[in-house]
């Protein structure tokens, strides 16, 4: 073979040799692309089926959620709760949300709170105190505490009432507040319907059937406020700080409740601070035991709220004749009704008094009362330079 025909065969060769080459590369890379595809495929199914697992898992956590709001907002399955909540001005919708968090009525205050925003919960809520209970839902809650005459944003007065005060002192002061005004308080107090077992509406027209309980404290009232409301407030407080600790010493006393709360009264105009128990006990023996005094209390301040407007700050004698069932000089045991509204104390007292043998007592020039067993020893303090006069 020649030089010529070994170099077209080595020629052919190499020429073959690099179409095999390239068919295989072109093969390798057909492969390959078929192989990319596939694995993207496999990719997007695996994408797809995570994304689907996600949304679903999403959509349960979600569905969950709604449920648990759908029942806190329509009180679903929640234990059974009673209670009553206070609003004052210095609450918004953010505080009511956490009382009413806190007294278990809801579960979510955020949810609560948005709620509130739509159904413009801050214009219909008022200030004031308001029983409610874990059967109502969102808007139940809002509606009961709804306030006629006032939202949060409306005009307010605090106003400390002394304790002693009677029913028309008490009055007086509501109406120089602002609260409203003496007449229709006056008529309220004598002629509105009130909803507590311890009021007596049979006995309308009768201003004395609040006194006593009408509670001494501080309250915050409307301005203009629904004058049969605004005595409300005072009654129950009244309710509510009468325990049922106390309501038992009542029914354990043998008196009524009406006759505690007198002789809380009288207690209360006779204090000097410091010796309520033993005026109670003077009080008690003089009801009890004949002794030097047959059953007559002589207590001045009875005698005064009986003359009312008439007196005029100092005991005649034309008063001291006077004809009341008020004057314990005259008539005996307790007055017809309490002769103003008592303090805790006082209460606690008429339940609680010292036992000692006094049945007199006299105001001394130290300030303080001094008490005696007999009326000579009361007579040898009066006519001395230590009493008061």
């Amino acid at each position: 073979m020649s030089y010529e025909d070994n170099y077209d065969q080595t020629a052919r060769w190499d020429a073959e040799s690099v179409r095999e080459a390239e068919q295989r590369t072109q093969h390798r890379a057909a492969r390959s692309s078929a192989e990319r595809q596939k694995l993207k495929k496999k990719g997007k199914r695996r994408r797809f089926t995570l994304w689907l697992a996600f949304v679903l898992i999403v959509s349960a956590i979600l569905a969950g959620v709604g449920w648990l709001l759908a029942n806190d907002m329509c009180s679903f399955n929640k234990a059974p709760v009673e209670t009553t909540i206070e609003i004052t001005r210095d609450d918004d919708l953010n505080t009511i949300a956490t009382k009413l968090k806190d007294d278990g009525l809801i579960q979510y205050k955020w949810f609560f709170k948005l709620f509130g925003k739509v159904r413009h919960a801050e214009s219909r809520i008022g200030i004031g105190t308001y029983k409610v209970d874990s059967d109502m839902d969102y808007d139940a809650l809002i509606n009961r505490m709804s306030n006629k005459n006032a939202s949060l944003t409306a005009n307010t007065v605090k106003i400390s009432i002394p304790e002693g005060y009677t029913v028309r002192q008490i009055i007086a002061l509501m109406d120089k507040y602002g609260v409203n005004t003496a007449e229709k308080l006056t008529d309220a107090a004598m002629n509105s319907d009130f909803n507590y077992a311890f009021i007596d509406n049979n006995k309308k027209g009768d201003l004395t059937r609040l006194e006593g309980y009408l509670f001494p404290d501080t309250y915050e009232f409307f301005v203009d406020e629904d004058p049969t409301h605004a005595l409300s407030r005072l009654l129950d407080n009244f309710n509510a700080k009468m325990s049922d600790e106390l309501m038992q010493k009542v029914e354990a006393s043998g008196y009524s409740l009406n006759d505690i709360l007198t002789i809380a009264s009288l207690i209360e105009k006779e204090t000097d601070g410091t010796d309520r128990e033993n005026i109670a006990s003077v009080i008690y023996n003089r009801l009890n035991n004949v002794g030097e005094t047959y059953h007559k209390l002589q207590i001045d301040a009875s005698l005064i709220y009986g003359l009312g407007d008439s007196y005029t700050g100092t005991l005649t004698s034309s008063d001291l004749s006077y004809n009341t069932p008020y004057n314990l000089s005259m008539y005996e045991g307790l007055p017809p009704t309490p002769i103003a509204n008592p303090g805790l104390a006082s209460i606690q007292a008429a339940l609680e008094p010292a036992q000692t043998n006094y049945y007199f007592y006299a105001l001394g020039k130290d300030g303080v009362h001094h008490f005696f067993k007999t009326y000579a020893e009361h007579s040898s303090f009066v006519s001395s330079s230590q009493y008061a006069g």
